[in-house]
């Protein structure tokens, strides 16, 4: 059995310390992959750069070694297994590019690892053991987050209270009872809680609540300035917004400190690297697909596992003393990029300019395709005309207009009823809200 190698402190201790770290534990990794897992036993059976060369550094050859993709994961799941089924302790279920999730199995030894990532994401945005935690999301249905949020907050000694994926009532029922200091959830959801509470004439400001730990959703910018969503959350609960990211093939999360700005690597867990259209590795700052390679996994172990997420590096010291990189907030898909008329666009972009609308109660957007050089977008939205921000009444030019100084394109807009939106965007088939439909 694998034994966790545990580096706390690492990432306060310069570069060089967290180079030496992390090049001794890849190349324990790439050893185990080799022997253990049938995939790459197979893949990396001719690659020159796994071979153990003599004072050279296995970091400076990792961009040599194949890229693993989440299609081969579905096609070859079982090969990727690198221990006996009789090992196996807990199957998660991760949405697979065919539409068919896939399953990702985690050992004793990865759960514990996962609890040690969650642990030290949660101290470094400021949890301690005399928080009490709110879980608003869901520990059932093969799903990893809620899980891994309840062994971390388990691990920092803080008290969890499980109350999942429940209605805003009850929520709101638990913080009145049970005074947590701290909520993880959705932002969205969040943001719709504090709205029932002050609906009810309570302030969530006065609610207790010093921390909302936000996950599956970015609440910052290309400049990690907070979003309309965040500004949202911070206004209606007088509380610190701290952003997270992560996926559960790589069973690693990348946590904003108290600082706030970008996700802390943990070195002794995972390498981090960001890839253009063509598989060659960018310089920080520079956006691409985040590729995770994450270290001392043993079930389910990855080589450069190519996330699909749109995002960027950030290399230099950050204020809260820690040298390890962060990961910039999550821009978009790589294939829910648009080229529309020209321009380059994500989801998120436009998102965050529908956000600052006051008068745009929901929305979601759909994609088709053009030609084989542009894209059309149509943006659905439900308005509430009370809360227009002009004098004119909220139509689907004007809103089209605001769309186009925000973000260089006129898309179509459709106006419909809120309960219509409400239907696209939260389906019982989804774990997720579906603001995104791609019919290209």
């Amino acid at each position: 059995m694998m034994e966790l190698s545990s580096y706390r402190d690492v990432s306060f201790s310069g570069p060089e310390a967290m180079r030496k770290v992390q090049n001794t534990l890849l190349q324990r990794h790439l050893a185990y992959c080799c022997e253990h897992s049938p995939y790459y036993r197979r893949v990396l059976k001719d690659c020159a750069a796994t071979a153990d060369n003599q004072g050279e550094m296995i970091l400076d050859r990792l961009a040599q070694i194949p890229l693993t993709d989440k299609s081969e994961i579905e096609r070859y799941n079982e090969d990727f297994c690198a221990v006996p089924r009789s090992r196996i302790v807990d199957i998660v279920l991760s949405s697979g590019t065919t539409g068919h999730p896939t399953p990702v199995m985690y050992t004793d030894h990865d759960l514990r690892r996962l609890a040690y990532n969650e642990e030290m994401s949660f101290k470094g945005c400021g949890m301690t053991s005399d928080d009490v935690v709110l879980l608003t999301c869901t520990i059932d249905r093969c799903f990893v987050a809620g899980l891994a949020y309840f062994l971390g907050v388990r691990s920092v000694g803080a008290a969890a209270i499980r109350s999942g994926q429940n209605s805003v009532e009850s929520h709101w029922e638990i913080i009145k009872r049970m005074n947590p200091t701290v909520i993880v959830g959705v932002p969205t959801f969040l943001k719709k809680l504090g709205l029932y509470l002050l609906e009810k004439g309570a302030a969530p400001g006065q609610s207790g609540i010093s921390s909302l730990v936000c996950i599956g959703e970015p609440v910052r910018d290309r400049r990690l300035a907070l979003l309309k969503i965040g500004e949202d959350l911070e206004t209606i609960w007088q509380a610190k917004i701290y952003s997270t990211y992560a996926s559960s093939e790589v069973v690693t999360t990348f946590c904003e400190c108290s600082i706030r700005q970008g996700g802390h690597l943990h070195p002794d867990l995972a390498v981090v690297e960001i890839i253009d259209r063509d598989g060659r590795v960018l310089p920080p700052g520079t956006v691409g697909e985040v590729v995770i390679t994450p270290l001392q996994v043993e079930g389910m172990p990855l080589i450069r596992f190519k996330t699909g997420d749109m995002s960027f590096l950030i290399d230099e010291p950050c204020l809260c003393g820690r040298y390890s990189p962060r990961l910039g907030p999550v821009l978009g898909r790589k294939n829910q990029m648009m080229k529309i008329r020209g321009t380059t666009l994500y989801p998120q972009a436009v998102y965050s300019a529908l956000e600052e609308m006051k008068a745009i109660q929901e929305y979601y957007l759909v994609v088709t395709r053009e030609s084989e050089l542009s894209d059309n977008l149509t943006v659905h939205v439900a308005v509430d005309e009370t809360k227009g921000t002009t004098d004119r009444v909220t139509t689907e030019e004007v809103i089209q207009d605001q769309l186009k100084a925000r973000l260089r394109v006129k898309p179509s807009v459709v106006i419909e009823s809120i309960e219509a939106v409400r239907q696209q965007v939260y389906s019982p088939r989804s774990r997720k809200p579906i603001r995104y439909i791609d019919r290209r």
